[in-house]
């Protein structure tokens, strides 16, 4: 279990979150601002491709002439309101909590090492050619898993309809992330937007995100443990 014990120092101010709630929502509105032609080829140029990658040939070439950085460019670019407004709230809701924790650099990294993880099994899972994987749904599963092996014991609240009315209710965190990540599991075989949504990209980003987690809680619990000389 994660304790939070007292400090003298003011924790510094959490900026990833807002830095990255900003920059995907200025792409979007940028993006939307364009001529529909212009706004495919932007996907082109910035999105990460299914192809391209399949060789260490391939992989020299695009460190070499910049192309891999499109693994992170795509995390900013998202095809509608819902596609955008659903990682936006994911994104408050489990990435705040888990910068307070880790430090904004530490959610920085998570979110654009989760992201590109993510990218990339999307691109080797992909059958079929030359498809362009975008948005910030792996970054944001990344989140996630992290939130989950930050704070394992945590409840959340939900609302669930009950007849006419609306009941709200507090549940675990874990059952709710671990209805959510089958239902990724589930989807990437049989979901409705098969072929559509990479929701092996959702998986890979989650489980990169509970590993990122729980080596993060190692290293402050063996930190906590030498500072205070156990």
């Amino acid at each position: 279990m994660f304790i939070s014990l007292p400090s003298r120092h003011k924790p510094g101010p959490r900026w990833a979150v807002p830095l990255v709630f900003a920059a995907i929502w200025l792409a979007f509105l940028w993006s939307i601002s364009r001529p529909d032609e212009a706004r495919r080829s932007l996907w082109m140029d910035w999105g990460a491709l299914s192809t391209g990658l399949g060789n260490p040939q391939d992989w020299w070439a695009a460190l070499r002439d910049g192309s891999v950085l499109r693994l992170f460019t795509a995390l900013f670019l998202h095809a509608d309101w819902s596609h955008l407004l659903g990682n936006l709230v994911f994104l408050l809701i489990f990435g705040l909590p888990a910068e307070r924790v880790l430090g904004p650099w530490r959610l920085l990294l998570l979110f654009l090492l989760g992201g590109a993880a993510a990218n990339l099994t999307a691109l080797y899972a992909m059958e079929s050619p030359d498809q362009i994987i975008i948005g910030a749904s792996g970054a944001v599963s990344a989140l996630l898993g992290a939130y989950l092996a930050l704070f394992p014991g945590a409840r959340l609240g939900v609302v669930v309809p009950l007849g006419l009315f609306l009941e709200f209710v507090r549940a675990p965190a874990y059952l709710l992330i671990g209805v959510w990540a089958a239902l990724q599991v589930v989807f990437a075989y049989i979901g409705p937007s098969f072929g559509m949504v990479a929701w092996s990209a959702h998986v890979a980003g989650f489980l990169f995100g509970i590993v990122y987690g729980l080596y993060i809680r190692a290293a402050i619990a063996r930190r906590l443990r030498k500072r205070h000389g156990f």
